[in-house]
């Protein structure tokens, strides 16, 4: 379990929960951009090549050690929120791209049975909120996960809102693309997450490796309570810092009940369609 203390059980304050069934004729409506699979060219946090045996590099066989950096614009993490002032920052979230340019996705556990409202602060870091405080308005799940709490279906959307006229949350941080098809065993990714009580978040790099048929497994310490939702980026940019997301720290054990390995559920077809009606309902 990758998240802090359970929040306390009942609705979103404000906030509407909506669950969708997957089905996989929607799918193919649905167009992405491909996730790569660590191509030459790509970049990581702190103009750090991957190589193996690099700080914050996981390379084969040889498990890193995350590493703290003063975050990215994409990224930040998840608080509770009360009348207006923030409470404990409890989970990591990235905003991604879509036709009105405010979502972002977490793992579905992180906000499910949550009793108070819920802010997102990108780029958090050191006290600071340098792109603002966005408020969730709505959560995205899928009914699966509804129903059952299936791992395989460990996976949210969340529309944001900001100051009143103001510009979108994609439009003041940029946005990570969304892949999902095949599982992303073997990609090389970078995994960012904000550990509880830190006041930054942490970022390793390596590869993925396939857990079952439905999972994916990252290997790489320092992934405590708090990374949960941390995206797992592939073919990240060297202009922009963004990649896409591919998978997010979740899944079975809720992401892991080590800091030295992380899971995710691998994005198929139901997080196409979730993502679809997420895009659909702004």
């Amino acid at each position: 379990m990758r998240w802090a203390a359970r929040l306390v059980r009942g609705r979103l304050t404000r906030v509407h929960l909506i669950s969708v069934f997957a089905g996989c004729g929607v799918f193919a409506a649905v167009s992405f951009m491909p996730a790569t699979s660590g191509a030459t060219g790509d970049t990581w946090r702190g103009g750090q090549s991957v190589g193996h045996g690099a700080a914050g590099v996981s390379g084969s066989g040889v498990p890193g050690t995350g590493q703290s950096f003063g975050g990215t614009a994409a990224v930040g993490t998840l608080f509770t929120e009360s009348s207006g002032r923030l409470g404990g920052h409890f989970c990591t979230a990235s905003v991604v791209h879509s036709p009105h340019g405010d979502l972002a996705i977490p793992a579905a556990h992180c906000v499910t049975g949550a009793g108070s409202q819920i802010a997102f602060v990108p780029g958090y870091a050191s006290g600071v909120d340098p792109y603002g405080v966005w408020q969730v308005t709505q959560v995205y799940t899928d009914r699966a996960w509804q129903s059952t709490r299936d791992p395989d279906d460990d996976v949210a959307f969340l529309r944001l809102s900001g100051a009143a006229g103001g510009p979108p949350v994609e439009s003041v941080t940029g946005a990570e693309l969304v892949g999902a098809g095949a599982p992303d065993a073997g990609a090389l990714v970078q995994v960012i997450g904000y550990p509880n009580g830190a006041q930054q978040p942490v970022w390793c790099a390596g590869w993925t490796k396939a857990f079952g048929a439905t999972q994916l497994e990252f290997d790489c310490d320092g992934y405590t309570n708090g990374t949960s939702g941390g995206p797992f980026l592939a073919g990240v940019s060297a202009s922009s810092g963004q990649g896409t997301v591919i998978g997010v720290i979740g899944g079975y054990q809720e992401g892991g009940d080590t800091p030295q390995v992380s899971y995710s559920p691998a994005f198929g077809a139901a997080v196409a369609m979730l993502y679809q009606t997420a895009q659909a309902s702004g």
